[in-house]
This record gives structure tokens, sequence and C-alpha cells, in this order.
């Protein structure tokens, strides 16, 4: 497998970048629903929120990576398809970047805010950006809530579209970005 993007589809090191951050993010979604859903103050809690917080700084340093390689390695061009889904498809990536950077920062944010400090994995302290502030923390703390359900709402539209036009279209699409589909 060839490590820079081709006419064909998406390298190993764009392909590995979208894989690990897609699952990283479905085990960061999955726990973060069942840890806020634990009653009380515990601390398999305390444990479970930890792992959270290192999963989504993972999250980010990766999808920085991500976004830098996507700048220096354009995409392979489109498949044919109408125009109004070549822009529905832009769009959504476009946010798609968006949403896996602002989810975990403001996750951060939101923990500084309710004055816990982010020590990645329990050894690296990161910067404290913001102080404790009681008024911002309800704020941050919606909007990591609402940015992660739309950007599970958006998975579902991309995981949706690519099945689409892999069993629907057969245009090859998802062959793109899952190598062993190719032809």
């Amino acid at each position: 497998m060839r490590t820079d993007n081709q006419r064909e589809g998406y390298g190993g090191v764009a392909i590995g970048l979208h894989w690990i951050i897609a699952l990283a993010i479905f085990a960061a979604f999955a726990l973060g629903l069942y840890m806020t859903g634990i009653p009380g103050f515990t601390p398999t809690k305390l444990k479970l929120y930890s792992w959270h917080k290192w999963l989504g700084v993972t999250i980010f340093a990766i999808a920085v990576l991500r976004v830098l390689w996507r700048i220096t390695h354009p995409a392979p061009p489109p498949v044919a398809m109408p125009r109004w889904q070549a822009a529905a498809a832009s769009a959504g990536h476009r946010l798609l970047y968006l949403l896996i950077l602002l989810v975990p920062l403001t996750g951060y944010l939101y923990s500084l805010a309710a004055g816990v400090p982010v020590v990645y994995l329990a050894l690296v302290p990161l910067p404290q950006l913001i102080e404790a502030n009681d008024a911002l923390k309800p704020v941050l703390g919606a909007a990591h809530e609402w940015l992660n359900w739309l950007m599970a709402a958006l998975v579902v539209v991309h995981i949706a579209a690519a099945l689409k036009h892999h069993l629907v279209n057969r245009d090859g699409t998802l062959a793109r970005m899952v190598p062993f589909l190719r032809r």
C-alpha cells in the first residue's frame, strides 16, 4: 500500500489516520455515554473520566496530524456524482474535520472551567488555558455535549452515504478508504 494519495484512493497514512480516529471517536463517545450514566461520584466514574479525557487528547493530537497531512496531501479526485452530492460531501467532510477538533477542545476547556486539570495518561499535565469558572462551566459542558451529538449524527450520515455509494451506486467511493475493497 502506498503512503501517498493516488487517483484510485487514499494512501496508507490517510487511511490509517482515518480509521484510528474513527475507532477512538467511537470509543470516546461510548465511554462518555456510559460514564455520565453512572450515578454519584465513584472511583470507577473518576477513572472512566480520566480515560475519556486521555482519548480526547489523543484524538485531538491525531486530528491535528490528520489535518496537516490532508493539507499537504490533497484527496483523490471525487468519483462522478451530481454536483449537489459533491457539495454535500465536501461540506460534510469539512464539518467532520472541524468537529474532530472542536469536540476534544470543548471537553478540555470544560474540564478546566470545572477546576479539574487534565493530566494526560496521569503523567503529563496539560496547560491550564483558563481558570476555574462557574459561569463558563455549563456553557462549555453544553457545547461539548451538543457538538458530540452533532458529530454522531454526521458520522451516521457519512456511513450511510459511503454504504449507499458502495451498495447502490457501486462507484468505488468506499474502496478509496477500504483498500481490500479495491478491484
